[in-house]
This record gives structure tokens, sequence and C-alpha cells, in this order.
């Protein structure tokens, strides 16, 4: 039962009926795939920010929220904690 068809439609090859190319066009694509990596980036950074400095709520919720890395960037800015390099005077 190769083709399913169901009574009075037109025949199911996709979960959702279409494929992505008919819905948006070549550049609505591209930025959902841009702003994707976006936030994987700086949603990846916080997060390994968060686990290094034992902040679990903070990972939790960047882990949770999804806000296009505006989350992350305002958790990195404000709320990490500052890696206190001291230099060897010579």
């Amino acid at each position: 039962m190769n083709n399913f068809y169901f009574p009075y439609s037109r025949p199911v090859y996709s979960p959702l009926g279409f494929g992505l190319r008919n819905v948006f066009p070549w550049w609505i694509t591209t930025l959902i795939i841009i702003l994707i990596i976006w936030d994987l980036v700086w949603k990846g950074y916080a997060l390994w920010k968060a686990a290094q400095n034992k902040q679990k709520y903070w990972f939790i919720a960047l882990m949770i929220i999804n806000s296009l890395g505006i989350l992350p960037i305002i958790y990195i800015s404000f709320f990490s904690k500052k890696s206190s390099r001291r230099q060897a005077k010579t």
C-alpha cells in the first residue's frame, strides 16, 4: 500500500503534504538558516560560560528560552563572571 489516500482528498506524500521549497522564497529560507546559526553560536558560548561558572539556573534558562541570541548576549555581557587573568610582571 504505497499511496495512501484520504477519502475525498489528494494523496499524502509527506507529513505536511508539501515541500518547504513551495512555502518560502529562497531568501527567507537563507535568513532562517543564518538566524539559527547565530543563535547556536551565542547559546553555545553562553552555556559554556554558565557551566564553567557553575550557575545552574542560568544554564537551565539559557537551555530552555529561545531568544535568537538576545538572552545569551545579555548573560555574557552582564551576568557572567569575568575571567581575571593576571599577567606576570617582567
